[in-house]
């Protein structure tokens, strides 16, 4: 099989496409033939060797990628004969950029009837950690949220739900996105601006939440507009909890698999929005990760992998 693997740390250029032994399903697993293969930042970070917030040492030759969504073609002793051709999504870390992944099978979702293959490959990443950062805020109609990056994949899944738990949503984001934010119902501000005082024209009383996708400047300015550091989530600051108090509930926790075959089936019937701001073939995975440190995301970058299945005949 092909896989995407790096040799050593460093940026898009370590990234090589190498052959290797195809993986087996074990007791309780799937095999599943990949079709889209979703990008994050923390595959960038942990490529390039900075910390993150699970830190894991990654032994040289390592895969890359942890989204992913495709057809299962194995199962090992113990699992259902009849998850064979199922459609399913889900997470395989450090090997989710290649032909095949090798997963437990109670942690894949299958794919919800009409969500395409490219959101379905991008999806559980940063559905379990905006499902998993909202949920750790215990958000309503009384709180003003402040979302940093909201244009970027976790933000703008973690804003639209923010919205549906009541919440006055304000994101921060590059200019260009501010209009895209607005048809979602966020209130943007400019994100290389003076975030406090742009969001204390719009809100003078503060805020009393924040969800941090950034980094130490969004933490800090959620913290000077008001909001207890009990109630700043962060998945950017990894000192932060130690140092200012804050949390950390991100996507380490794996979110209910019913939780996201529900935000898959919204996001399939346009009740919740997506983006995909690139889609390139495995061939090309440099230029994906160029353009993902590139920065300014509106939504994620997708890895088509193999041919996605024919559909069923009537």
């Amino acid at each position: 099989m092909r896989r995407v693997e790096y040799a050593e740390h460093g940026g898009p250029e370590v990234l090589e496409i190498v052959e290797v032994p195809e993986p087996h399903a074990g007791p309780g697993e799937v095999r599943v033939r990949v079709v889209t293969s979703g990008i994050n930042p923390f595959d960038a970070k942990v490529m390039r060797g900075m910390p993150t917030m699970t830190q894991r040492d990654v032994a040289l030759p390592a895969g890359i990628g942890s989204d992913f969504a495709g057809v299962v073609d194995e199962v090992g002793d113990g699992v259902d004969a009849a998850m064979l051709g199922r459609e399913v999504l889900g997470q395989a870390s450090f090997s989710a950029h290649g032909e095949f992944v090798v997963v437990r099978a109670d942690r894949v979702v299958e794919r919800p009837a009409g969500l395409d293959w490219l959101r379905a490959g991008a999806l559980s990443v940063v559905a379990t950690t905006a499902i998993n950062s909202v949920a750790s805020l215990g958000l309503g109609p009384d709180d003003t949220v402040l979302v940093s990056a909201a244009a970027g994949g976790v933000g703008v899944l973690a804003s639209q739900l923010a919205l549906r738990a009541g919440a006055r949503v304000i994101g921060t984001a590059s200019r260009e996105n501010h209009e895209f934010l607005r048809g979602l119902g966020v209130e943007p501000v400019d994100y290389a601006g003076d975030v406090v005082a742009e969001v204390r024209a719009i809100a003078p009383d503060g805020i009393t939440a924040a969800l941090d996708n950034h980094g130490r400047a969004s933490v800090l300015a959620a913290l000077e507009l008001g909001a207890p550091a009990a109630r700043v989530n962060s998945i950017a600051d990894y000192s932060g909890p130690a140092e200012l108090g804050i949390t950390a509930v991100g996507g380490g926790a794996h979110a209910d698999r019913e939780a996201v075959r529900e935000l898959g089936e919204r996001i399939a019937a346009g009740d919740i929005v997506l983006p995909i701001e690139l889609v390139v073939p495995l061939d090309r995975v440099r230029e994906a990760y160029e353009r993902l440190l590139g920065g300014h995301l509106r939504g994620k970058i997708v890895l088509e992998v193999s041919p996605p299945p024919a559909p069923a005949s009537e």
